[in-house]
């Protein structure tokens, strides 16, 4: 009895731990893209699994030695029952992106 017991735990986690049938199946829902040359970029989509991302370029100081691609930006998606949700810049500081999931 134990050993069915500890069997079927077995089988159990690991159905839990599949990626679920929607994560495979998803479908990009929508698209929106507009690409304005070298000055700046913008693009946003959304998932049939709940995924989505939008995000903004904007070239900086253009011409100049400190020339730099400013962006900004946002990503969600859910893992688990539990929706996260990122937003983010990145420019001469770097990659700094903010969450309630992520350590401060």
């Amino acid at each position: 009895m134990k050993m069915i017991i500890f069997v079927l735990s077995a089988l159990l986690a690991i159905a839990a731990a599949a990626p679920q049938q929607a994560d495979k199946d998803a479908v990009i829902t929508k698209y929106e893209s507009d690409n304005i040359g070298i000055d700046g970029y913008n693009f946003n989509f959304d998932t049939s699994n709940g995924i989505s991302q939008q995000e903004t370029g904007q070239l900086a100081n253009a011409g100049s030695e400190n020339e730099i691609m400013k962006v900004a930006g946002s990503y969600q998606f859910t893992w688990n029952g539990v929706t996260y949700t990122v937003t983010y810049t990145a420019d001469e500081n770097g990659f700094q992106a903010q969450g309630d999931h992520i350590p401060k």
